[in-house]
């Protein structure tokens, strides 16, 4: 007698698919989500013109950003000193700083690693987007987005409420300048 196990099928998401959330600030397609992965959820993000993330560390979570269309600029290490409101100035202690990302880009984070990414050219950026372990990045962006979406200048009190929920500490403001 043969004993068979049933292994899951695997998971195909053609291009255009997965549910996108929008907002000026923002576009996230969710690829894969925790209900599909144990290790990780998986994003395709929209930057707009004029939107920054901020400087940003995670006690828990591991991410990796792939940039597939226009230009980002991005940190991802220890500065220094972590003062002042705009991470561009940053360095390591051994003089690392932040870089233009363009296609084919691909910055792994470590948990605890400080780390940001801004769009300051004059076209949208997309890119890639993983984070481990799912599904806290997927409900913070649904959170995210809501705030975002509410018009005017970003709510900073909401945002940061909603980031110590997510295991997100915030160094420098999220700005969105349309």
């Amino acid at each position: 007698m043969t004993s068979h196990v049933r292994t899951p099928d695997g998971l195909l998401v053609p291009k255009g698919h997965g549910r996108t959330l929008r907002a000026a600030a923002q576009q996230v397609t969710f690829k894969v989500t925790g209900d599909m992965s144990r290790v990780s959820s998986s994003f395709e993000v929209v930057v707009p013109p004029g939107f920054d993330v901020g400087a940003h560390v995670h006690a828990r979570s591991e991410e990796l950003f792939y940039v597939l269309e226009g230009e980002l600029d991005m940190l991802a290490f220890e500065p220094r000193v972590r003062s002042g409101d705009d991470w561009r100035h940053w360095e390591s202690r051994s003089g690392r700083r932040s870089v233009r990302a363009g296609p084919g880009t691909v910055v792994v984070v470590p948990p605890g690693c400080p780390h940001a990414f801004a769009n300051r050219t004059g076209e949208p950026a997309r890119m890639f987007f993983q984070a481990s372990p799912p599904p806290d990045h997927e409900r913070y962006f649904e959170e995210l987005i809501e705030i975002l979406d509410a018009g005017g200048p970003p709510d900073h009190e909401a945002i940061a409420e909603l980031r110590a929920r997510y295991d997100i500490e915030q160094l420098t403001p999220l700005r969105h300048e349309a």
